[in-house]
């Protein structure tokens, strides 16, 4: 198969894709899922995604587990509503850590569940898990805008899909790191000045 091929057929949107539909029809089958809980997909570690020490390589992660978010903004109809009111919602920041390799072919189920929100941004936890064992996490905070612009108030969102039962809080390291990794708003200056 030629190069060019198989790049277009493994590239991350019809990964994306795929799963959209996949949720979808999970969605029909099994019902919506409850906003606290925990989605899960099987992902295979793909050619595409290895880096020169034969392993997933570290940025590759981030691109899969949107295919976790993926499945749980549909399977919580999350996704639904949002088209319907023009909202979107955006990554304001990120981090993972990584605790063993993910190797080429493997298989390995991308665990995704909403931690929580506060008045700015909502919270979700990403996990690489194999046969039960934890190799890499990410938490990511997450704004909502809306197309028409600006950003989507959690009353508005709420009010559309309802609000979330039964969440825990987010525990306070989240919101300290939140904070600590927070760059300057976008109307704000932020000069890249090297200290």
């Amino acid at each position: 198969m030629h190069r060019w091929l198989l790049s277009i057929l493994v590239n991350v949107i019809w990964r994306t894709l795929l799963v959209m539909w996949r949720a979808r029809r999970r969605l029909r089958r099994e019902g919506q899922l409850a906003s606290g809980e925990v989605g899960r997909i099987r992902v295979t570690t793909l050619p595409t995604d290895i880096d020169v020490l034969r392993h997933m390589n570290n940025g590759r992660y981030l691109s899969l587990f949107d295919l976790g978010r993926w499945d749980l903004l549909v399977r919580t109809g999350m996704s639904d509503a949002m088209k319907r009111n023009g909202w979107y919602a955006v990554v304001s920041a990120e981090t993972v850590t990584f605790r063993k390799s993910l190797q080429l072919w493997q298989r390995f189920d991308i665990e995704s569940r909403l931690l929580g929100h506060d008045d700015k941004a909502i919270y979700l936890e990403h996990r690489a898990v194999v046969d039960g064992e934890i190799y890499a996490r990410v938490i990511v905070r997450a704004r909502m805008l809306k197309r028409s612009g600006g950003t989507l108030s959690h009353q508005e969102l709420f009010a559309a899909v309802g609000r979330p039962e039964g969440l825990p809080d987010v525990e306070p390291w989240v919101h300290e790191w939140a904070m600590a990794s927070a760059l300057p708003a976008t109307r704000a200056d932020a000069p890249s000045i090297w200290m």
